[in-house]
């Protein structure tokens, strides 16, 4: 059994959690979310915790599925409770970016700005002309638009020009060992 699906969820006050045919929703002070969850797992909610528990089978499919539906349901509590955010980094020489009514502008060395309007339910600010704050109270769309935003001017190799995760290492490459040699 996963050690992981045991653990129980604490549900924090203010927090209210509905359980109706594989159907979960989520309600709390920054909004709510709803998610159908594979059929067979239960879910036992209590006053102040949520304690998830696969069914009687013994097959290898819920086994995997036990742990990810606690994570599932904890992602969706910690969600509506605190929100989830990640930070992007735009490196390079004129590269900048600026938000205006939640509509990114990117300047990253094309010939043209790129523009990008987030999904619904996606926050995005800068507080910097080189940094860029994702925020949003789903994890997964969170990390979504972190990877399509990355994936408009990934990092190069050898200078380490484009957008990177905040804390993200990229290893450089050395040049053209002769570059300017003389023969």
């Amino acid at each position: 059994m996963s050690r992981v699906g045991k653990l129980p969820i604490p549900v924090p006050s203010g927090v209210s959690v509905e359980w109706k045919n594989s159907h979960i929703s989520v309600t709390g002070p920054k909004g709510k979310l709803e998610r159908d969850l594979y059929p067979g797992m239960e879910l036992e909610i209590g006053k102040d915790q949520i304690t998830v528990r696969p069914p009687q089978s013994r097959d290898c499919l819920y086994r995997g599925l036990y742990g990810l539906t606690r994570t599932l349901v904890y992602n969706m509590v910690q969600g509506v409770t605190e929100g989830f955010e990640k930070q992007l980094e735009v490196q390079g020489v004129g590269y900048r970016v600026q938000v205006d009514n939640n509509k990114l502008t990117l300047l990253v060395g094309y010939s043209h700005p790129v523009e990008y309007q987030p999904p619904e339910g996606i926050t995005l600010e800068v507080p910097k002309p080189t940094q860029i704050k994702v925020r949003g109270i789903n994890k997964e769309m969170v990390g979504a638009v972190t990877a399509e935003l990355r994936r408009i001017r990934k990092p190069e190799p050898y200078k380490g020009k484009g957008l990177r995760l905040t804390g993200e290492i990229i290893r450089l490459k050395a040049g053209k060992a002769g570059a300017g040699a003389k023969k």
